[in-house]
Formats: structure tokens, sequence, C-alpha cells
């Protein structure tokens, strides 16, 4: 074990000591910790962005998901009913992020949680996150509400059927079947009951759904719409963007939000504000979108994304970060640039496209580039 790590695990038992831990944190816990190499290579893999937004949704509403979801919706429809009548949480999303997460348990992750955490908690570049969440769990083993040998999950401490860190366990876990412990590994109403429960106190708003797909007019006044804001529904019906089939929106009085995840050319989506709510659990747009998505098609409800074209961007995280880095010298706020299509680069690009009498769409494609003197190659 290297010098560091020992340090660091050191500094750790001190800070539960004064904690007032108990003797089997401060001694049989932490004794055992051991660095785990390979978190800290996945923790730094920044996997390029080349992935197309229909490329992205393809795979995870596989016919498989699908089918097996619509399996598990009837399975367990006892206890989803009463978590959508307890929480106000449709048993479509609760089913939806569960097959997202795990595929409906089937895969929870298999490196040890202990190990994970204190890996990157002894890492300078997230150590205070992660130290947080190694004494949450602490907090959790010392409670017995949880056992040191159920604690297995994904790389970065991830756990169970629905993939909560420890601060989101401890914050929102609940023991779903009544038997005094926390077992969102082995015990589905305690994972889909905490993940109710999550949902229900981060604001999800059961009168609402999360989005739809609409269809825009042709030669859309995109300046009348900046990429990110929130608008009245009625802005939009006025710009004559339409439900699919050139269905009229309704006059319902609610905010909304445009998203173009393939720009002009791709599927477009009115985003509310249950959106935002999926977003805290995971803050991809992309992810956001296909929870969404799956949880329609899991309730037969197709949006009708075939036909659009699935390749990979021939742009990569490398390409982005040239173009952000341009933006930038040019006096567009997009922060540090990283090779991330987010919200502030999005943005930009836009103001971008306006100025410079291209689609302000905000996406990133082969016109923004060629503008920029951006190759592609």
């Amino acid at each position: 074990m290297d010098e560091a790590f020992e340090q660091c695990r050191s500094t750790l038992r001190k800070k539960a000591v004064s904690k007032g831990f108990s003797a089997l944190i401060t001694n049989d816990i932490i004794n055992t910790l051991e660095p785990l190499e390979r978190v800290i290579k996945l923790d730094r893999s920044q996997p390029e962005f080349t992935e197309s937004f229909i490329g992205y949704a393809t795979k995870r509403m596989s016919e498989y998901r699908i089918k097996t979801g619509k399996r598990m919706l009837a399975e367990h429809a006892v206890l989803l009913d009463k978590l959508a009548r307890q929480y106000g949480v449709p048993a479509r999303y609760i089913v939806a992020f569960w097959g997202l997460e795990t595929n409906y348990g089937g895969y929870k992750g298999k490196i040890k949680t202990l190990n994970a955490l204190a890996t990157l908690a002894c890492d300078p570049r997230r150590s205070q996150y992660f130290t947080q969440e190694l004494f949450n769990i602490f907090t959790l083993l010392d409670d017995g509400r949880i056992q040191p040998d159920q604690l297995l999950g994904s790389w970065a401490g991830a756990m169970g059927h629905m993939q909560f860190m420890p601060t989101t366990l401890i914050t929102y876990g609940v023991d779903g079947d009544g038997d005094g412990k926390l077992n969102v590994w082995g015990s589905l109403p305690d994972a889909l009951t905490s993940a109710a429960n999550y949902l229900n106190k981060i604001g999800w708003n059961k009168e609402e759904i999360w989005g739809r797909t609409v269809e825009l007019p042709k030669n859309f006044d995109f300046a009348q719409v900046v990429v990110g804001d929130k608008y009245p529904l009625s802005h939009f019906k006025k710009l004559g963007i339409t439900k699919t089939y050139k269905r009229p929106l309704s006059n319902y009085d609610t905010q909304a939000k445009l998203i173009l995840p393939s720009g002009h050319l791709g599927p477009a989506f009115l985003v509310y504000a249950n959106f935002s709510i999926i977003l805290k659990w995971n803050y991809s747009q992309n992810y956001a979108l296909v929870v969404g998505l799956l949880a329609d098609q899991l309730a037969g409800i197709n949006h009708g994304l075939d036909h659009y074209n699935a390749k990979p961007h021939p742009f990569t995280n490398k390409h982005l970060k040239a173009l952000q880095q341009k933006l930038l010298e040019q006096d567009y706020k997009i922060g540090k640039p990283d090779g991330i299509w987010g919200p502030k680069t999005r943005k930009a690009m836009q103001q971008y496209q306006l100025k410079n009498n291209l689609v302000a769409d905000g996406f990133p494609n082969a016109e923004v580039f060629e503008a920029l003197a951006i190759s592609l190659q």
C-alpha cells in the first residue's frame, strides 16, 4: 500500500474517532480499507463526445428493456401502485429509472463500495465530496441499517437497484418492507420506496408529465427562444410549435423549455418542471430525456424517433474543446473549456450562431466548426 493512502487512512481514522464512531468503524472497517487503482483510472477517463442522442437513446430503450419494463410494471403492480398513491410518482417513472440504472437489478456493480469511496476520498481531485460520502456510509453501518457484506456497487460508490450514493441513501432511504434494515441491494420494497421518496422530496409534480415530443414549423425563428430558458407554454404555441402530427399544444398554464438534443434536424422536445427533477437524479440532458421517453414507452406511448440518424457525431471531445476555446477568445461566457456540450456552451453557441447568421439551435453542427475554422479531420 502506498504511503499517501496510509497517511490518508490514518487521517480518516482520527476524524472518525473525533466524530464518535464505534470501534467497528475506527478499527475493523478503516483498518481494512484498500486503494483501488482501477477507480482512479475510471475517474480520470473522459470518453469522447461522439455518440448522437438517437444512438444514446436507442441503446438504452432496447426492445428488451421496454419489454422487461412492462413485465416489471405488471409483476410489481401492488407495490408500485401503493408508491404512486403515497408519493405521487407514477409507476412508469420509477421503473424507467430502475431499468436505466441497473437493468432492473440485473447489474448493480461488483466493486467494493468502502474501498472505492476511500480511494476517491484520498485522491485530491474530489476529496471533500467523497470523504463525506464515506462518512455517511460509516453512519449507516454504525446505525445497523446496512451491513458491511452488502457494500458492492459502482466505481464511484453508487449502490443497489437504484444506484444511490450514500448521502442520497442516508437522506432519502426508506425501509420499505419494515424489517428495520435499509437493504437497497436485496429488498425491492426498500429500493423502490426509497426512489419514490427521493423523487417526491426533491419536488416531483404529480399533476404534470416530464415533457413531450413536438414539431417545429418550417423556418422556425430561433431568435425567439433562448437556449436553456423557460417560457410559458403559450409562447411556444404562438411560435407555431405543435404536438406530433400537427396537433395544437394545450392551453395549460405551465413553463416549458425547448430542447434539441441533435440540433434543428433532429427530434424536438418541450420539457416541464419534472424534467428538472430528473436532472437532479443525474445531471445529463440525454439521461433525463431517456428517462421520460422510456417511461412513456412503458405506458405505450411511442415518440417516433426511429427515422432519425443514429450515427456518431463527426466531432469529438477534442473538437468541442477547441470550439469552446474559440468562443472564449471572442468573449463568450462558457467557463473553462472542457469538451462537454453543457448549458453554458449551448447558450454561447446560439449567441454566436445568431451573430453570424447561422441556424441558431445551439448545436455544434458542421457549419459552426467551419465558421470557426476548426477542422473535423
